[in-house]
């Protein structure tokens, strides 16, 4: 039977590879035979052989489509958006169904196994002790539920065959769905145990299940002794709950056997969800006690299996499109973690399948009425069964991503009606009562898991809304990463969590203690986070097999907590209780009992008086922790997990983008420090202001001035640091370095300017001359020069002057003039005769002109028209989306790391990547509005961006939705060209992508990137397992570089910000902490932007273009990598002007000279020699 259910490995969890095993006398007629039937055209077009054919007649012979083609049709274009996505869903859903027809080894074995249970003789009763210890030399222990029997127990337990043994389950109604991580089918036998064995009072303290935990080791012990029946057998209680063992029999698929009363010989009435079943006190039977809903749903469970059998067989039977649907609501199920699997699942969903199912038949045939619903339409209306299969999944997503399960009980249509009353059931967290009206199935699953369902319910339906081709998104793409999953992720050690407040009646409840704690936490947590988090949820491993030999199960010791946030309300920085006056009432000692210390009572500006809890925080990274210490503190009041036992990583993400502390404290020792985003834009404000102020002494007024900077915008990598001139006197070279902040200064508009380009560069000298003068004459402290651009690359004609601006404070800005006739003067010099003919063109100008024009007229394009706009709009959606700004300097301090950023990959380039990652489901509808899937924390952002660019496919480029609000919607997917041009980022203002991406990435670099995010979110996901730390995505492998240059960190003035910074290297080596060391940094005053290292790498870039790739880390790098370009290293004919350094080929053996002396190779070591010599001062 192995071989007939076994199936090769799948390229994807879902999407098997083509089965091998199969039956040609049954499969090959039933498929093939059948579909040469229906579909080949040559039985129903093809005229008969005597029949004489005329040119006319032939025309007319295509047969017209019928009603249903033409609904199909309909329902391709109008309901799927897609034929393509109805196509991937009709070729999905037969491979994920199991062949039932080739299961004749499994029907053998469930026959045999049918005669052995048949044939197990009688155990006369006994005590339940002694019973378990005859067992005990058959290595079968029973799986006795706590409290265990004692010696006092004073009932007995016994075994008689069982009166009915049924195949019940998804097999039994060939709704099977295959399971994720290769898990194999399961295969439920329900076998029925006779009433005889059982008393009317068994429903008292669990001894129902003590008996029904005999019976499961009787017939365990029966199969491990039966030499017919090869297989493994393991016990398995579902959730870690014991009161729901079974026996899983291991043969490639798993054959769970699960004892069940058919014929309960207990009242009804007994098993309400308002009664209470178990005895924790000296109460006698008719005392009143908290209600047992757990307890009491765990025993209607076992009397439903035949009931749901028919239940489903119906609902397939009465609607067509039933079991499809539920096929493929158990995959987008499966592929979320509601289900088993080897990674972490969330609780509460495991041996749920009658819950799906449910689901689909109240959504068709409706709901039960309630007493006191007075509006019939207060009741949602039956859908009716003529839906089609993807019309019921997606009627089901609505559902849950509407319905307020805390608050709206669910009671589906039943035969009989309402078998307890519906006010029964308010003990519940949530009620979703079968149709047989005996159980609610989500019984037991926590309020939090179902927020996390309703959550992920709503991003699917946002996809299908939005997402040209869903298919993959929805049904194939596992969602079980925590970190691109949630925003918050904490690792819990659960060995010494214990409740603040045991209850007894809450673990007799619950079944164990390690259910009533889960069950308390999860509560509480929710109640303290509040409406701070849309989901809090629970992940845990699938509940393990274990031996037969092992009674109970043993609860896992680490689980993750995962937190989704509302951020319009996650990072407020007070909660408010009850007001002064309410000192007395339940709700004020709630308040205090949750909170704790953290509560007290508080005045407000307003005069109110009121219980409130605060959270001290300084400055914005810190306030994004709130909800972490929320529930770090609620664990450590409520359950004594300390904050060791609780490993989160958002204090490890924040030290990749922020200074180490030996640096903020030689900040801070000198004073006058200024520090923030907000600072920066606050002095760039006052200095426009000054500007401004200057019109009477400049040749024309200043009409606007744009930032172009990233510090500007909230996504620098570092945040913006202001030192005072005097202060930085003294500061070691390793933490010199003074970044800059462009803008762009635009002035009125006069025809006075001369239309020579390198006239009008000349001018701006100029005005940069007078403004310098200006400033330093009416703001004191300011400092002011020009800078002229000294690279290779620039023409005379291009762009290059700049004033350097340092504020009193500290701040340095760079100033650039835009003069909106440059770029006419430049589209002259490429094509002065634009409506000429190409061929009758007369050509004044040389390739050399052009090319320089060229050059120069991207650069203005780039720094004057697109720069702006990009920066307006960057910082509009980094205001409007909290975790933007920190998702764009985490991916830039990665592409950085990677020594990919600024080099080969634009800064510009990662921001339009991280807007696409945020807008791909569309923008926020309004203020406070959110959009499901959009990341909260930058951290989960971060992911975000690593599991798009892991599987971009680039070579389609990308149209990145960014609103500049000055145009139409981006176009489609623009094309690629161009060598440097490997990626396309289209937005509206740039349709053919390149703005930001012209000079780079290449293909080798884009492939590059590829294989990074792919590296590094396989070490993202060790992360989850507790394996390795946050930098270990950061740093950067060097084994694929053909030489690495070392360069000396004492003189890399931003080596501070290395990933793996050495604080010695800038830790002062005197007796004074303040006193200049002999590697100060102060004694040329300061020089904003001044940066050595990619100084020499640029030099490196544009000296040996044609032979190598630089790569290097522009954020703190204190290596050079180089790789070669691979066509140099075959020999090639030599020439003149050849763009590298060349060496003959040696001579061999066999070849004439005539062949050898034409050809050369690249010359590395003269290479790395020159190298040298060019970074002389900065390589080691």
């Amino acid at each position: 039977m192995a071989h007939d259910l076994k199936r090769k490995r799948p390229l994807h969890p879902l999407l098997p590879a083509k089965r091998v095993h199969r039956s040609p006398q049954k499969e090959d007629v039933s498929e093939h035979s059948g579909s040469e039937r229906s579909d080949s055209p040559s039985r129903s077009s093809s005229p008969e052989p005597n029949r004489p054919q005329d040119s006319s007649h032939s025309h007319h012979a295509v047969r017209p489509p019928t009603g249903e083609e033409l609904r199909n049709i309909k329902d391709a274009t109008e309901l799927y958006c897609s034929s393509s996505f109805k196509l991937q869903i009709d070729a999905l859903l037969p491979r994920v169904t199991p062949k039932y027809q080739s299961a004749s080894a499994l029907e053998s074995f469930l026959l045999a196994l049918h005669k052995l249970l048949a044939a197990i003789p009688s155990h006369p009763p006994q005590h339940p002790l002694h019973a378990a210890r005859s067992f005990a030399d058959r290595a079968v222990a029973v799986p006795y539920v706590r409290p265990a029997p004692s010696e006092d127990t004073n009932w007995k337990v016994a075994f008689e065959p069982p009166a009915e043994i049924i195949l019940a389950g998804s097999w039994a109604t060939k709704t099977a769905v295959k399971a994720i991580d290769s898990i194999p089918h399961q295969v439920d036998v329900a076998v029925s145990m006779p009433s005889s064995l059982f008393q009317e009072k068994d429903y008292l303290n669990g001894r129902v299940f003590q008996k029904r935990a005999f019976y499961l080791a009787v017939i365990a012990s029966a199969i491990a002794n039966a030499k017919d029946l090869p297989c493994d057998q393991f016990y398995h209680s579902p959730s870690g709950d014991p009161r729901s063992g079974k026996e899983f029999d291991k043969l490639n698929v798993q054959i769970c056997i699960e004892p069940f009363l058919a014929d309960s010989p207990i009242p009804l009435q007994r098993l309400s969800p308002a009664r209470s079943n178990v005895r924790t006190g000296s109460h006698d039977e008719s005392s009143s006690e908290e209600p047992t809903p757990i307890y009491n749903t765990a025993f209607m469970l076992m009397t439903t299996p035949k009931a749901h059998l028919l239940s489903i067989h119906s609902l397939k039977q009465d609607v067509p499109g039933f079991g499809d649907a539920l096929t493929l609501l158990r995959i987008w199920a499966n592929q979320r973690g509601y289900g088993p699997g080897k990674r972490m699942c969330v609780r509460g969903f495991e041996k749920r399948g009658m819950w799906w199912a449910s689901l689909l038949a109240m959504l068709v045939r409706g709901e039960e009425p309630r007493p006191g619903m007075v509006k019939a339409s207060s009741k949602r209306k039956p859908l009716g069964k003529g839906l089609s299969s993807y019309q019921l999944f997606k009627a089901s997503l609505d559902f849950l991503a509407r319905h307020n399960f805390a608050n709206d009980p669910v009671f589906v249509k039943s035969k009989d009606g309402h078998r307890f009353p519906p006010d029964a059931y308010s003990s519940h967290d949530a009620t979703f009562v079968d149709s047989t009206s005996s159980v609610n199935l989500l019984a037991g699953v926590p309020l939090s898991s179902l927020d996390m369902l309703k959550n992920d319910a709503e991003t699917t339906l946002a996809v299908l809304n939005q997402v040209n081709d869903p298919f993959d998104a929805v049904f194939l793409k596992d969602h079980r990463d925590a970190f691109s999953r949630f925003d918050i992720v904490l690792q819990l050690d659960m060995s010494s969590a214990e409740m603040r407040q045991p209850s007894a009646h809450l673990v007799a409840d619950h079944g164990s203690v390690y259910n009533a704690l889960m069950a308390s936490m999860m509560s509480t947590l929710r109640r303290a986070l509040g409406d701070r988090a849309k989901a809090v949820a629970v992940l845990h491993p699938t509940s393990a097999e274990r031996p037969l030999t092992q009674a109970l199960p043993v609860s896992p010791s680490v689980i993750h907590v995962g937190l989704i946030l509302d951020p319009e309300h996650a990072f407020r920085l007070v909660d408010h209780g009850p007001s002064a006056e309410e000192q007395e009432t339940a709700v004020a000692k709630a308040f205090r009992e949750l909170w704790g210390e953290k509560a007290e009572l508080r005045r407000f500006k307003d005069g109110r008086i009121v219980e409130s809890v605060v959270w001290e925080v300084k400055n914005a990274d810190e306030r994004a922790h709130i909800p972490t210490l929320i529930a770090v503190h609620i664990l450590k009041r409520h359950f004594g997990i300390s904050s060791e036992c609780i490993r989160t990583w958002q204090a490890e993400f924040d030290g990749l983008v922020k200074a180490p502390e030996s640096i903020k404290s030689l900040y801070d020792a000198r004073g006058g420090v200024s520090t923030g985003f907000k600072a920066a834009l606050a002095a760039f404000d006052g200095l426009v202001k000054s500007i401004k102020a200057l019109d009477e002494e400049l040749p024309l007024s200043v009409l606007n001035a744009s930032p172009i900077c990233a510090a500007l915008r909230h996504t620098e990598v570092f945040v913006p640091v202001a030192i005072p001139l005097k202060a930085r006197e003294g500061l070691p070279p390793a933490a010199s370095y003074l970044p800059t902040m462009d803008f762009v200064l635009e002035f009125e508009k006069s025809g006075r300017w001369p239309d020579d380009l390198q006239a009008i560069q000349k001018i701006k000298l100029a005005f940069f001359e007078r403004l310098a003068a200006s400033l330093a004459a009416s703001v004191k402290g300011i400092h002011a020069a020009v800078a002229v651009q000294d690279s290779p690359n620039v023409r005379p004609i291009e762009d290059q002057a700049a004033l350097d601006i340092i504020t009193p404070d500290g701040w340095a800005f760079r100033a650039h003039i835009w003069h909106d006739r440059e770029e006419t003067l430049l589209s002259r010099v490429i094509n002065d005769q634009p409506h000429v003919p190409k061929a009758l063109r007369r050509h004044t100008e040389t390739a050399h002109e052009v090319q320089a024009a060229l050059a120069a007229r991207s650069t203005y394009l780039r720094r004057f028209v697109h720069a702006p706009r990009h920066h307006r709009a960057v910082a509009a959606l980094a205001h409007q989306l909290s975790a933007f700004s920190g998702t764009v300097r985490l991916t830039k301090r990665w592409f950085a790391a990677h020594w990919l950023l600024r080099a080969h990959v634009a800064e510009e380039a990662v921001e339009l990547l991280c807007a696409h990652v945020f807008l791909r489901h569309g923008m926020p509808a309004g203020e406070g509005a959110s959009v499901p899937g959009v990341p909260a924390s930058k951290e989960r952002g971060f992911a975000a961006v690593l599991a798009f660019l892991k599987d971009w496919d680039w070579t389609q480029g990308l149209s990145v939705a960014l609103d500049y609000g000055e145009g139409e919607a981006a176009p489609a997917g623009a094309k690629v060209a161009g060598k440097l041009a490997a990626w396309a980022l289209s937005t509206s203002f740039d349709p053919d992508g390149h703005a930001w991406t012209a000079r780079g990435p290449s293909a080798v670099v884009a492939r590059r990137v590829t294989a990074l995010a792919r590296a590094s979110w396989d070490s993202l996901r060790a992360l989850e397992a507790g394996e390795g730390t946050v930098k270990d995505l950061f740093r950067h492998p060097t084994a694929h570089y053909d030489a690495v240059i070392e360069l000396d960190r004492t003189v890399a003035p931003r080596y501070y910000q290395n990933v793996d910074a050495d604080t010695t290297v800038w830790a002062p080596r005197g007796k004074y902490a303040n006193a200049p060391s002999r590697n100060d940094g102060g004694g040329g005053g300061p020089m904003p932007g001044f940066d050595p290292i990619a100084m020499y790498c640029d030099a490196l870039t544009h000296a040996y273009d044609a032979a190598a790739l630089v790569f290097y880390d522009a954020v703190g790098g204190d290596r050079v990598g180089i790789v070669w370009q691979p066509k140099l290293k075959a020999p090639l004919p030599f020439r003149a002007l050849g763009g590298f350094s060349g060496k003959p080929v040696d001579k061999t053996e066999g070849k004439t000279k005539e062949s050898q002396k034409a050809l050369v190779v690249l010359n590395e070591q003269s290479c790395l020699i020159e190298m040298r010599r060019l970074g002389t001062g900065l390589v080691v």
